[in-house]
């Protein structure tokens, strides 16, 4: 009995982490970096304009929305920090959605290559369409980002014609991982969970390949 709480108390602990770890807010600076270190064009960007890129996305898309979030706590829009009610995700899902278009609108002001202009809008496009699906049913945004990671591997490999199979099995494990965590801790049913990571899969690569 005892083996068993404690075995159950180390799974529920390692979900968390991965929870944490792969954080839909850290999925865009994964892409980058996954783009910027495959043998592409976007790759043998200048290391500068590379980390200009990394800081325009870490405090838009993640170091304000986070600042935000006492705030948002503060005036009860939100009850903790986990967000696992589906009502409570509406305002921090629009404040994202709104930071990713600023985000699209100063990338697209750069002179780069148009593939990391293109991840940049098609992740905008997704977390707007998480943002209005999350207003009629709860998903998975920890499966989409999954989704869309995966996304990015399978798109960067047949436009700019490079093998990323490592890449590739390397992000199916993770994405297991996640979407595993988030059904170890009871945040989601498994539907929610499929239909996320899908979304997020075939909503940036479809998104991508006509850009």
């Amino acid at each position: 009995m005892i083996t068993s709480i404690n075995t159950d108390h180390i799974l529920n602990t390692l979900a968390r982490i991965i929870s944490v770890v792969f954080h839909p807010m850290l999925m865009p600076l994964y892409g980058l970096s996954i783009i910027f270190s495959t043998p592409t064009i976007p790759g043998y960007l200048p290391f500068t304009v590379k980390k200009i890129l990394f800081f325009i996305v870490l405090i838009n898309n993640l170091l304000i929305p986070l600042t935000l979030m006492p705030y948002l706590k503060y005036r009860n829009l939100i009850s903790s920090y986990l967000i696992e009610e589906r009502q409570e995700r509406i305002t921090p899902l629009i404040i994202t959605s709104f930071f990713y278009c600023v985000t699209s609108y100063i990338i697209f002001r750069f002179q780069i290559p148009f593939f990391l202009k293109s991840f940049i809008f098609a992740a905008t496009f997704v977390v707007i369409a998480v943002t209005v699906i999350n207003f009629w049913w709860k998903i998975s945004v920890h499966s989409v980002a999954a989704g869309a990671l995966t996304a990015i591997i399978l798109i960067l490999s047949v436009k700019m014609n490079v093998h990323l199979i490592l890449h590739l099995i390397c992000v199916i494990l993770i994405s297991g991982l996640i979407l595993s965590s988030r059904l170890r801790l009871n945040y989601h049913n498994p539907f929610q969970v499929w239909i996320g990571y899908l979304i997020g899969l075939a909503g940036l690569s479809f998104s991508m390949a006509i850009l």
